[in-house]
């Protein structure tokens, strides 16, 4: 099966550092931030690669990574084989990737009528002419997602929480994609809402065939959604491989605590190890392997030594417990 998005060794730096004048006055270094660290990945075309881990982790830059939003540092994108900075400057490829954002109420412009706010994407690649055909066009995406066409008179501060993340749907859906990058789409919303978004995003798969990079830090959120996972920490993928097989026989220590910690109500009595400590700062991360400070594995080879990826049990683990058969 064809890759519709490849991430190959890609990195992500941010310059944090104070203006050079106060660096001077004080004797400071440059303060470099790596929010995403030699992460690489492939999404199959109509399938879902889901990444969670907890916040700070990475996993937002990726999504803007992934639609072009930012340059890499290192590493490179390609999208349907092509280069991302090539890709989007084509206008036929531009088109077939979208986003859908986390916040339902900072993404919609409140000054502008549903109506328009959907149609935006179709007159900027001029996918339709005329106001019956894009009239025609807005309805119908909107009824796709569970509204009606009647709602494109209104304003996006008439509409719910849950009806705010369908308009972006279908803004998204508008300019025909069929990669659609998904950063923590029902983080904003309540649990039963979530569930109807999500249900309505495998159903739109389903049917047109779409792509997902799905972003979370619930891995209970992903566990019905994903094809593939990759568990993030501190801007590394730890673990990647099926979901299945991840969510049956967990390998890594973070990702086990972090199966943990979804509440379960067969798992009542059971004992459970929640994740300890905090994450560390990505400016100045631990040497060795970067979970080394919270995990209960760690011996002397984890703080001085950067884990590199071996396939274990039909999943690539970055781990020297999992390597010397002590997890």
């Amino acid at each position: 099966m064809s890759s519709v998005l490849e991430a190959i060794e890609v990195s992500r730096r941010f310059d944090v550092s104070r203006p050079a004048l106060q660096r001077l006055l004080s004797g400071e270094r440059r303060r470099i931030l790596t929010a995403v660290d030699a992460v690489s990945f492939d999404i199959p075309r109509a399938t879902t690669l889901s990444l969670v881990g907890e916040s700070g982790c990475g996993k937002s830059t990726i999504a803007r990574l992934a639609v072009g939003l930012y340059a890499p540092s290192e590493g490179e994108i390609r999208f349907e084989g092509y280069p991302l900075s090539s890709a989007r400057a084509q206008p036929g490829l531009r088109r077939k990737m979208n986003m859908i954002f986390q916040d339902p109420y900072a993404s919609l412009n409140p000054r502008w009528r549903v109506r328009d706010i959907v149609a935006e994407p179709i007159r900027a690649f001029r996918i339709l002419s005329g106001q019956k055909a894009i009239a025609d066009r807005v309805g119908g995406l909107l009824s796709q997602v569970g509204l009606s066409p009647a709602d494109g008179e209104k304003f996006p501060h008439e509409f719910s929480g849950g009806q705010r993340q369908r308009i972006s749907i279908a803004r998204a859906l508008s300019s025909e994609p069929e990669f659609l990058v998904c950063d923590e789409p029902t983080s904003a919303l309540d649990v039963s809402v979530q569930a109807q978004i999500l249900n309505l995003m495998r159903d739109l798969q389903q049917r047109l065939g779409l792509t997902y990079l799905f972003i979370s830090h619930n891995l209970a959120v992903v566990r019905h959604m994903s094809d593939r996972l990759g568990v993030m920490y501190l801007g590394r993928i730890v673990e990647q491989g099926r979901g299945e097989d991840i969510f049956r026989n967990p390998q890594h220590p973070y990702t086990r605590l972090l199966l943990d910690a979804i509440p379960d109500v067969a798992m009542v009595g059971r004992t459970r190890a929640p994740v300890s400590g905090e994450v560390p700062s990505p400016i100045a991360p631990p040497s060795g392997c970067t979970f080394h400070p919270r995990c209960p594995l760690a011996n002397e080879r984890c703080r001085v030594e950067k884990p590199s990826h071996t396939r274990s049990a039909d999943v690539m683990v970055a781990c020297h417990a999992v390597q010397e058969g002590r997890a």
